[in-house]
């Protein structure tokens, strides 16, 4: 299937964007897919073996697994092997052409293959470069390798769980992957702000370690930022025991009645024997906040699921039912907005989570599938080795 069979025109904010992308796994391609969901060119370059994440889940085919497909929706793909001067030379041509570089391998490795950032604005001066590491290059840690598991359990994540469950674990997620990869998201879109006002490129470093730690201390950091401090660094309420989904006559519900106005809407509802003035206040409720729990916990077991969910919708108090992964697929609302774009590829049809924000003039949109291994070797090396490689191998003489 011809490349442009398979990637709709541009549009979106980013249309006209040209980034290379030799990021791998899901920090970097996270944070690419979303470029190319907003109209950007993103040209993923993969190795002879392609990227890891071709195959750590299933998919219809081989080397198309699940998380692959995904994160790397709408780009284009050619394969190089960086270990040849030639397929050097194939990239040098390619990223004379583009707006943006990213990269997750290590700093010493890029800088060996000749990719650094000093030898690319040789090529292209106002390339916007971004790096994703796991740790700065500017502490002791750089060029130490990092993985999801690694950083949560460094950045606290297991702690804080511990501090909830009793055991220290992860979350079922891959958080560090998908919030680091927002952080190079945004912090690449700022330096192309920059070059956009001042035509200057520059040098990006996003980590792994450095975007957890900001994120888990967001609320975290609480007294302890103080001198000297006032608490211990984690935020009581996340952390407390009690602090989960209510069981009811016949499931669970996800409610908070948490301040002044929702509390007293709710006393006055539900009039639970145990309501007093010791819990009248935000202030007095927050400084007790695991008994509050327990006892908001025995009222949930009085009625069922859907009895507190019309209750609590009365009251406009925050609830939701519990549901799978597997039910977000069909779930109403998000079916509603047409949050599910489905594409036909070589594959079969793909149902994509779609683009989660909205713009009046320059929506996204998911523009294709994820490339097989190279398949954009012929048009793209083609095209820019005959126009472009040329003057690089006259500027490297």
């Amino acid at each position: 299937m011809a490349l442009n069979d398979t990637i709709t025109a541009p549009s979106g904010p980013l249309a006209g964007l040209r980034v290379i992308d030799l990021t791998s796994v899901v920090f970097g391609p996270y944070a690419t897919q979303i470029m190319a969901d907003m109209g950007a060119e993103v040209i993923k370059v993969e190795p002879p073996e392609g990227d890891n994440t071709r195959w750590i889940t299933t998919g219809p085919v081989p080397g198309m697994g699940g998380i692959y497909v995904n994160v790397n929706r709408g780009k284009r793909g050619v394969m190089l092997d960086l270990r040849q001067e030639e397929d050097r030379e194939s990239l040098r041509a390619l990223i004379a052409t583009a707006d943006v570089f990213i990269h997750s391998m290590r700093g010493k490795a890029i800088a060996k293959l000749g990719f650094d950032y000093e030898s690319l604005r040789a090529i292209r001066p106002d390339i916007v470069y971004t790096n994703c590491y796991g740790y700065s290059r500017r502490g002791p840690e750089a060029d130490k390798p990092a993985y999801d598991d690694t950083i949560q359990a460094e950045c606290g994540i297991p702690h804080v769980q511990g501090l909830m469950n009793g055991e220290p674990g992860y979350v079922a997620t891959i958080m560090a992957d998908k919030v680091a990869g927002l952080h190079a998201l945004y912090a690449t879109m700022m330096a192309l702000f920059h070059r956009e006002r001042t035509g200057e490129g520059q040098e990006v470093e996003v980590t792994m370690f450095e975007a957890m730690s900001s994120f888990m201390l967001v609320e975290h950091a609480n007294g302890a930022m103080f001198a000297p401090p006032t608490t211990p660094a984690h935020y009581h309420r996340a952390v407390e025991p009690n602090r989960r989904p209510y069981k009811t006559k016949d499931g669970h519900v996800a409610a908070l009645v948490y301040n002044d106005k929702h509390w007293n809407a709710f006393v006055a509802a539900v009039n639970p024997p145990w309501a007093s003035e010791e819990f009248a206040t935000l202030a007095q409720r927050a400084k007790q906040i695991g008994r509050v729990y327990g006892l908001l916990g025995e009222t949930f077991l009085t009625r069922t699921t859907q009895e507190w969910l019309d209750t609590l919708q009365a009251l406009h108090i925050p609830c939701a039912r519990l549901q799978s992964t597997d039910e977000l697929f069909d779930n109403e609302h998000l079916n509603a907005i047409g949050f599910f774009e489905e594409v036909e590829t070589e594959q079969g049809p793909v149902r994509f989570p779609g683009v989660p924000t909205w713009f009046s003039k320059t929506p996204g949109k998911v523009r294709g599938p994820a490339p097989m291994l190279g398949q954009d070797n012929a048009e793209l090396l083609t095209k820019v080795a005959s126009s472009v490689a040329p003057a690089i191998a006259g500027e490297s003489q």
